[in-house]
């Protein structure tokens, strides 16, 4: 067995560039199905302008503008919060180990250079963009854990102004549709008029997921039958993405008491904020401890999440 004892710290740009950017852009920001902010000035404030509905006017001669548009105002609260992971050497080794084995041009005899450093960060990339994914979701400050700051499921039900009351009804394949669209109907007409830009979504958990998933099985088509086959890349309703939260896991919470939850919103109505630039402190770290014998990684940074404007949010009162 081989140790890993050389250290890695990243501050400054390296911490941006290497670390915590893929987390936050590309394909990875994507698969949250949520608007991302990174190293927004703190505090991260959001402008959110209503333009007036109607800015034709007769020509003549001065100015017949109106009123200005109607700005509301956001601003998501940073945490200054911080992620550590410590493994036994040998464990460490392995692990690092099982990620580069299948490269051909990788000196496995010298775990050394660019290959065992990408290897070290993707693993605790991986571990904190999960972490910050439950934490968005489902945080509680009330709750035992995953409780550093309170995540949307929080935040959506407990500001609600539309929601949808369907706790005497057990929700299954041959309800699931009425709930969606009782939800559509409860809607803001500002909500619906989004559709056409692709950004709303159904935010759900797993057991609706799979509730959905059996009643487009026992359609009885041709397409169902490959799809249940074959599997669906993704589900939606009526053009609406159906994304499942993947937090069945934690729930029920302190504040959240629903085992089953269900959120209609625009995707770009949920803000999750990282800063790694206005803290000062902020770093990786990864290292050997031979004290203990153990290998340790350790991150610092700021994070928050904030629904940006409740009025744009349905949510549903299940058991």
């Amino acid at each position: 067995m081989g140790l890993i004892e050389n250290p890695k710290i990243y501050t400054d740009r390296d911490l941006e560039t290497i670390f915590f950017r893929p987390i936050m852009k590309g394909e990875n920001a994507t698969e949250l199905g949520i608007r991302m902010l990174y190293n927004m000035p703190v505090p991260t404030t959001i402008q959110l302008w209503s333009p007036q509905e109607d800015v034709l006017k007769e020509y003549s001669a001065g100015w017949d503008g109106g009123n200005s548009a109607i700005r509301k105002q956001k601003t998501i609260e940073l945490n200054k919060i911080k992620a550590e992971v410590g493994f036994s050497a040998a464990d460490y080794f392995n692990q690092v180990y099982e990620l580069i084995t299948g490269r051909a041009d990788v000196n496995l005899d010298d775990l050394t250079g660019s290959e065992l450093e990408q290897a070290e960060t993707e693993m605790f990339r991986a571990a904190i963009a999960e972490s910050l994914r439950l934490m968005m979701w489902a945080g509680d400050t009330e709750n035992t854990k995953n409780n550093l700051f309170d995540g949307f499921i929080k935040r959506a039900y407990s500001d609600c102004i539309y929601a949808v009351d369907m706790s005497e009804t057990t929700i299954d394949e041959s309800n699931i549709t009425e709930l969606f669209n009782q939800m559509w109907e409860q809607a803001d007409m500002r909500l619906k008029s989004l559709k056409n830009e692709g950004y709303l979504a159904y935010f759900v958990t797993t057991d609706l997921y799979e509730a959905y998933e059996r009643y487009l099985d026992q359609l009885g088509n041709d397409h169902a039958y490959t799809d249940m086959i074959s599997g669906r890349r993704e589900l939606t309703y009526h053009g609406i993405k159906i994304i499942d939260m993947r937090v069945s896991h934690v729930l029920p919470t302190k504040s959240i008491g629903q085992n089953s939850l269900c959120l209609l919103t625009d995707c770009r109505n949920l803000a999750l904020a990282v800063n790694t630039s206005d803290y000062p402190g902020s770093e990786v770290r990864m290292w050997y401890n031979p004290d203990e014998m153990e290998n340790r990684q350790r991150a610092i940074f700021m994070a928050g999440c904030e629904v940006l404007d409740e009025e744009l949010t349905v949510v549903a009162i299940l058991s």
